[in-house]
């Protein structure tokens, strides 16, 4: 086994991101992002019917944003989440897709 201090990897020598993520909150809107929603709506559809409504209003504000070119509707998508953030219980699928969304998002 090696003694070598590393020391810290993200110090000076500049080695990683330094925990930060670059989110542009001015960029329109990915396939990937409808792709995610459309994951998440068919869980809600499948845990919480009744939160299926608030699937669709993401997945329409990615659409929208893919249409216009311009940055996806941050406060609708916000507030859509955290609904469902509320409803769903821990360890579904339906949560999963829920931070996932957030944590791309930067929210």
């Amino acid at each position: 086994m090696s003694t070598y201090n590393f020391g810290n990897i993200n110090g000076p020598a500049n080695i990683g991101d330094h925990g930060r993520m670059e989110i542009n909150p001015h960029a329109p809107a990915t396939e990937a992002l409808v792709r995610l929603a459309d994951g998440l709506i068919a869980a809600l559809r499948a845990e919480y019917p009744v939160l299926v409504g608030h699937g669709e209003v993401i997945r329409g504000a990615f659409v929208e944003s893919m249409g216009d070119g311009g940055p996806p509707n941050r406060g609708r998508i916000r507030s859509a989440l955290e609904t469902i953030s509320i409803g769903a219980a821990a360890g579904t699928g339906s949560l999963a897709f829920t931070q996932q969304l957030m944590q791309v998002l930067g929210l």
